[in-house]
């Protein structure tokens, strides 16, 4: 009796030590990642003295003239609106185009549908940066260049988005159509009136991903846009690099204001991925 009663002693002592060190591998990680986005809250709040004290100062002052600058000092809100502009219409086309895609691989039975499916798999596994030349010399002849649209209608189709959207619609009933058939509805109407209502886990999460991805876009407005008209926020972050290579109270606060909508549109939306992506509403297991 003894004996059982030590193995289940020691069996509970070893897994609290798993766990104990499990979570202090996941928290001494999670501080790793953090830090140096803490350090930039700390750099931006900090004052111009602050910033090269030593020994450092890891608690932010909050002194806010460095964000007055780059507000005041800046076509920051242009680059605002051009950055919203251009993820909002790239998020509702994606939605239009992956809904259409998804729907017709799911439920319309046509000749080639296995090699169309196999083609959009394929496009995963193409690097973006092998087609930037042949690119940039279709939007030259199309004089695409330096508009909000060449850095729109190129993301407009997304291969996740219709992958989730054709795993989706597979599981909805077959009933749905049937009924929708009846009342004299299309597949159109059927499509943005029952199936993708829905679709609610699977449309968040592509719109959240989609909106993430054009916020962040640097490279393709570099390279095709050079009027600061149409350019996003992030090729004015590249700017303020130049400009204020040594002034990290400036650049790390123009950061923070970029950051700061993607951030709060995650944290609002964030639990739509894991319904979307691995939920069961999802349809991703069908």
């Amino acid at each position: 009796m003894k004996t059982v009663v030590n193995d289940k002693s020691t069996s509970q002592v070893f897994q609290f030590l798993t766990k104990t060190i499990k979570w202090v591998a996941v928290t001494v990680v999670a501080v790793l990642f953090a830090f140096p986005l803490y350090w930039v809250v700390v750099t931006a709040f900090n004052t111009k003295k602050g910033v090269f004290s030593i020994p450092p100062k890891f608690t932010p002052a909050f002194h806010t003239s460095a964000f007055l600058y780059v507000l005041t000092h800046s076509s920051w809100l242009g680059y605002m609106l051009n950055t919203v502009f251009i993820s909002g219409s790239t998020v509702i086309l994606v939605i239009i185009t992956s809904a259409m895609a998804g729907y017709a691989l799911s439920d319309l039975k046509f000749r080639g549908a296995g090699v169309v499916f196999a083609a959009v798999l394929a496009v995963i596994l193409l690097p973006a940066q092998a087609l930037l030349i042949p690119q940039y010399a279709v939007a030259l002849h199309l004089h695409m260049l330096n508009t909000y649209w060449i850095q729109i209608i190129p993301f407009a189709a997304s291969t996740f988005g219709v992958l989730l959207f054709r795993q989706f619609f597979k599981t909805l009933p077959r009933s749905y159509w049937e009924a929708a058939r009846l009342e004299g509805v299309g597949h159109l109407r059927y499509v943005f009136r029952i199936a993708l209502p829905l679709a609610r886990p699977a449309v968040v999460t592509v719109a959240l991903l989609t909106f993430i991805s054009s916020w962040n876009q640097f490279q393709w407005p570099l390279i095709m846009t050079t009027s600061h008209s149409v350019q996003p926020i992030e090729i004015a972050l590249s700017h303020y690099m130049q400009t204020y290579e040594a002034n990290w109270r400036k650049l790390t606060s123009a950061v923070l204001l970029a950051l700061a909508p993607i951030v709060v549109v995650f944290i609002a939306l964030q639990r739509y991925i894991v319904d979307g992506v691995a939920g069961r509403d999802s349809g991703v297991n069908a």
